[in-house]
């Protein structure tokens, strides 16, 4: 007797239609029901993952809801792909769905601030995806949200309130006009988001703490500075997307310097080395990308000295005077290599009577400079670089012919970095051994830190921490790909691309 589908198990079914993409998975469900009819389909998937595309689907999708309000919670993955749309609608439709996972929306002209304030009034508890994509013109571009002052940045702040989550990816996109539009009637880029620094709010929330994938494309806007000019910002990203922004080599350093987990970056279509071919700009861009750490170890070391400046106060008469430099206390932290506890206040080396008088006493605005004599027995502390995490950077560049000079010199410049990173270890080992400066490190948890004050996110360094496999990272030179968006030729194996369209699902 030979098999048929139709005489399958319902468990089965599951199991089969487990293994389809969510993509294709109602279109599936909704062929093998029309072919199958008497078969146990587990037709309530077909309102697992909902696509729309068309606006009339989104109309008959809420009605069929409202007729049968239970099959609303089996709804995990929303997208709509459609920009002409009435938004009270969707927003509507949208907020009767209590178990969504993923929600993608196409936001086009009909929707105003208020509506996206009121579809993220409060949030998903299961949410796992989140994408925007924005275009405030369909047919034809024109400034009528510029002219009413329709920006969406109370929806950057209404999504900063929302509570800790384990949200792990996060895409908001600005579509850039058509190459064509500017050439032929001079229209500048609409804006769909005036200010910038709500972006630094959204980054630093409770909300997307645990966010490992973040992608943010306003073209042409300088939003990079404002993702990670300050502590606390997206602690836990590994990977990040800032095409067709205003991103320069400048943040590249940055960028690489602040995010210590990082380890695909994609700037497609930015400022970063367009425009003439210069063979030691890619491999000055190597070098800087080898380095970021470095950097960061030294701003933050300024930070520290000045701090220390303001904050320190030497032994009393009658004090220990002579204490190692790595044994002097200061505020904020307390013996070097001390274990946790009450030990370190029942020992310390200094007073803290000085500073509690005058914390007491009256303020007169002043800030409080260390003398030249304190100035010299403010103990040296420095820190250990990080060693750099980056696995790919992923930009367009338009010298086909080139592609392989290019990336000769940024491996050429990895590895003049890297050896310098090694030297740089080297020295802070000597010095860590012959007890001559106190050295410390990023703690695990330094990115959470909301501000560098003090020792705020440093730990004391111990002798294993300056083992640096200086061979293994000259190896491990990022994945130089300049191929661009798109599933075009000549994409680098693991580039950020190819990363990218298994997390966004789409090839923008």
């Amino acid at each position: 007797m030979s098999a048929s589908l139709q005489f399958l198990p319902p468990e089965l079914y599951y199991a089969i239609l487990n293994h389809v993409s969510p993509d294709d998975l109602q279109r599936t469900i909704l062929h093998l029901s029309i072919a199958l009819p008497r078969s146990p389909i587990p037709v309530a998937l077909i309102y697992h993952s909902i696509r729309l595309k068309f606006t009339d689907q989104v109309v008959r999708l809420t009605r069929r809801l409202r007729q049968s309000p239970e099959h609303a919670s089996l709804v995990k993955e929303f997208s709509l792909e459609t920009w002409t749309v009435d938004a009270d609608v969707v927003v509507n439709l949208v907020r009767s769905l209590p178990n969504l996972t993923t929600l993608r929306l196409f936001v086009g002209p009909n929707y105003a601030p208020e509506h996206m304030e009121d579809l993220f009034c409060k949030p998903w508890a299961k949410l796992s995806f989140i994408g925007l994509r924005f275009r405030p013109y369909v047919q034809k571009a024109t400034y009528y949200q510029f002219m009413k002052g329709a920006y969406f940045d109370s929806m950057l702040d209404a999504l900063s309130t929302w509570p800790s989550s384990s949200l792990p990816a996060l895409s908001i996109i600005q579509d850039p006009l058509d190459p064509n539009i500017p050439k032929l009637h001079h229209f500048a880029q609409p804006l769909v988001f005036f200010r910038l620094d709500p972006f630094t709010g959204l980054v630093r929330s409770p909300f997307l703490r645990a966010l490992t994938h973040f992608r943010l494309r306003v073209p042409s806007r300088q939003v990079a500075q404002y993702v990670y000019a300050k502590p606390g910002a997206l602690s836990s990203v590994e990977v990040v997307d800032l095409s067709t922004c205003n991103v320069g080599e400048r943040d590249v350093d940055l960028i690489l310097g602040r995010f210590s987990r990082l380890k695909h970056l994609v700037l497609d279509n930015c400022s970063i080395l367009r425009g003439e071919f210069i063979e030691v700009a890619w491999k000055d861009l190597g070098k800087e990308c080898a380095l970021a750490g470095v950097r960061r170890a030294r701003e933050r070391e300024k930070k520290l000295k000045t701090w220390l400046e303001m904050n320190y106060i030497p032994p009393q008469d009658g004090e220990d005077g002579d204490v190692p430099t790595q044994a002097v206390r200061v505020p904020g932290l307390g013996h070097a290599r001390a274990k946790k506890g009450r030990k370190g206040l029942a020992t310390a080396t200094i007073s803290l009577r000085e500073r509690e008088e005058s914390a007491a006493g009256p303020s007169n605005g002043t800030i409080r400079i260390a003398s030249a004599e304190v100035k010299a027995r403010i103990p040296k502390i420095r820190i250990l670089p990080r060693t750099p995490t980056l696995r790919s950077l992923a930009t367009t560049v338009r010298h086909d012919d080139r592609d392989a000079i290019i990336r000769a010199e940024f491996e050429r410049g990895w590895s003049e970095g890297v050896a310098q990173l090694s030297a740089t270890a080297a020295r802070l080992r000597a010095s860590y051994v012959n007890n001559v400066v106190r050295v410390v490190k990023f703690a695990e948890d330094a990115d959470r830190v909301m501000i560098e004050e003090g020792m705020e996110g440093l730990e004391d360094a111990e002798l294993e921490d300056f083992e640096l496999d200086a061979v293994g990272l000259d190896k491990r030179c990022p994945v130089l790909c300049l191929a661009g968006p798109g599933r075009n030729e000549g994409h680098a194996g693991g580039c950020g691309h190819q990363i990218g369209w298994d997390i966004w699902r789409d090839e923008l």
